[in-house]
């Protein structure tokens, strides 16, 4: 078992495990949603590693049968209210108890947009508009597989604010008091990104403010020359 601090155990397939916190307990096992083929799922042969396009891939040697194994895609919407973001609390393994952006991994032939809203819904019992494309994140420290998360601004158009489905826990938290531990690490690069967009739109804002009333005190000189601006 590695010890805090280590890097996980390297996989036949090169991917590593994830390192266990000294003193933390072991929770329910985790199967890969994509383990190395074994076997051709055409033919039924057993797969050999091939190098395909400077990767070792199974490869089938009876019918050339290449299995990818390409990161799934996952969609989710950073919804604020007041200042403050939505999140879940996980209900289920992995990462059980921990808490993340409203996310989930997309059905087959679905859109990613579709798959936002859809996710948003069952896990916080709202209803979204999506406003914007926030940004795409690299999903590396899921034990299930590699993930490609792609995150949506939205915004509250109906629904009650319920946990349901994966999520046993929701709640708008400040940006500067979000609850611990974060389940991915693409999830704490994607809040980091939102508290800078936040704070930046603060900036703009507050340059704006302040240039409206240095116009306006302009103009009031020019109205009344005798009159000091102050």
């Amino acid at each position: 078992m590695p010890r805090s601090g280590q890097r996980g155990e390297r996989r036949k397939d090169g991917s590593r495990t994830q390192a266990r916190r000294a003193g933390a307990k072991a929770g329910p096992a985790v199967i890969p949603a994509r383990p190395p083929a074994r076997f051709c799922m055409r033919c039924g042969t057993r797969m050999r590693p091939v190098r395909e396009h400077g990767v070792m891939r199974p490869t089938c040697p009876k019918c050339g049968f290449i299995a990818y194994r390409n990161p799934a895609p996952a969609c989710g919407v950073l919804l604020l209210r007041g200042g403050s973001v939505l999140m879940a609390k996980r209900a289920h393994e992995p990462r059980r108890d921990t808490w993340g952006i409203p996310a989930g991994f997309m059905e087959y032939g679905e859109h990613p947009e579709t798959t936002a809203v859809r996710e948003v819904l069952e896990e916080t019992g709202l209803r979204v508009k999506l406003t914007g494309l926030f940004g795409v994140y690299a999903g590396r420290d899921d034990p299930r597989t590699r993930a490609v998360l792609i995150l949506y601004r939205g915004r509250e158009v109906g629904g009650r604010l319920q946990a349901g489905d994966d999520a046993s826990e929701v709640e708008f938290f400040p940006l500067d008091r979000l609850p611990r531990p974060l389940a991915f690490r693409a999830h704490r690069e994607a809040l980091r990104d939102l508290k800078r967009a936040v704070a930046a739109a603060k900036r703009v804002a507050g340059a704006k403010r302040r240039g409206a009333g240095a116009k306006r005190r302009g103009a009031a000189v020019k109205r009344n020359p005798r009159r000091k601006a102050t």
